[in-house]
């Protein structure tokens, strides 16, 4: 456990609250680190693909956890997308914050060192994973609250988010299997693109 001695202020619809507003009077919190960043005009779609696979929240709160998604997109972008995509999950925009930065999921050299699933810039870039070395990534953190205290206690990026993907572990036990080879990213679009 590392403690966050950072004092982060997210946005919300309402205004603004700190780190320790989003868990909601719980001990526990997950934030998942949605690639949303100031510039775009909607959310990703591998990530949007995640949050689709949200649960019920109410199992997670019945264990003193509380869940949120953090994009460094301003609050007004992100309600738009969020109502379009029908979500319900509480998200809050790190927009001007050194949040995404300090948890290594938006990378700028001139702001922090590029730092991606526990690797330097140099072994991204010798394993050919150049476009992680910039922009907006995704990554899943857990904090823990004792009083006023916040701890990180966990963070996983990339692959390492696959196992919270009911449709992927449907489809590895098909004949096919996840049939996106030659897909970009997740290979999925947004849900309401389906029937276009």
């Amino acid at each position: 456990m590392v403690k966050v001695e950072k004092k982060y202020v997210f946005e919300e619809p309402n205004g603004s609250v700190g780190l320790g507003g989003l868990f909601q009077g719980r001990k526990q919190l997950i934030i998942y680190h949605f690639m949303f960043g100031p510039d775009a005009d909607e959310g990703c779609s591998s990530c949007s693909f995640y949050a689709d696979h949200i649960p019920d929240l109410r199992h997670l709160q019945s264990r003193d956890t509380s869940f949120a998604v953090v994009s460094r997109s301003p609050i007004a972008k992100i309600e738009e997308f969020k109502k379009r995509m029908g979500w319900t999950f509480p998200w809050y925009s790190s927009f001007g914050t050194d949040f995404n930065f300090d948890f290594h999921v938006s990378q700028d050299e001139s702001i922090t060192p590029v730092e991606y699933n526990f690797k330097d810039k140099a072994t991204l870039e010798k394993q050919g994973l150049v476009w992680v070395t910039r922009g907006e990534q995704h990554g899943m953190s857990a904090f823990f609250r004792d009083g006023e205290d916040i701890f990180h206690t966990y963070s996983t990026y990339a692959r390492g988010l696959e196992k919270y993907l009911s449709t992927y572990l449907m489809l590895d036990i098909t004949h096919l299997g996840r049939q996106d080879d030659d897909k970009p990213g997740l290979g999925f679009p947004h849900h309401d693109k389906y029937d276009e």
